[in-house]
């Protein structure tokens, strides 16, 4: 039970949602759960949100929190859980930098 997180360019042609195209930029895959663990435990709001049996998506908007509360939980992290939540941060940086797109924590 893992949430894996993938970077998705969003591609827009009109306003239809059903025009709404998504492309995987990169990813982090959590096949050892660790970072849904790391997540539901933290004890914070936008962390604590993660569902290892659903989605979230989140947009460049929400980046900052997330990349805050992120940051904290890896200073405190075991050696893998750490890396594994600096992996995602370089994700997290990258949708706060880049317009249209999103992040998305996928449960399985």
């Amino acid at each position: 039970m893992g949430v894996d997180v993938v970077l998705m360019r969003v591609a827009r042609q009109g306003t239809s949602p059903k025009r709404r195209r998504l492309s995987p930029l990169a990813s982090v895959g959590d096949e050892d759960g660790v970072i849904a663990r790391s997540f539901s435990e933290s004890g914070t709001p936008m962390l604590s949100r993660v569902d290892p049996y659903g989605d979230l998506v989140l947009s460049p908007a929400e980046m900052g929190q997330f990349i805050a509360e992120a940051e904290f939980l890896a200073a405190g992290a075991g050696v893998t859980g750490a890396g594994l939540i600096r992996r995602v941060l370089e994700l997290a940086r990258r949708c706060r930098d880049t317009a249209g797109t999103e992040l998305h924590l996928q449960g399985d």
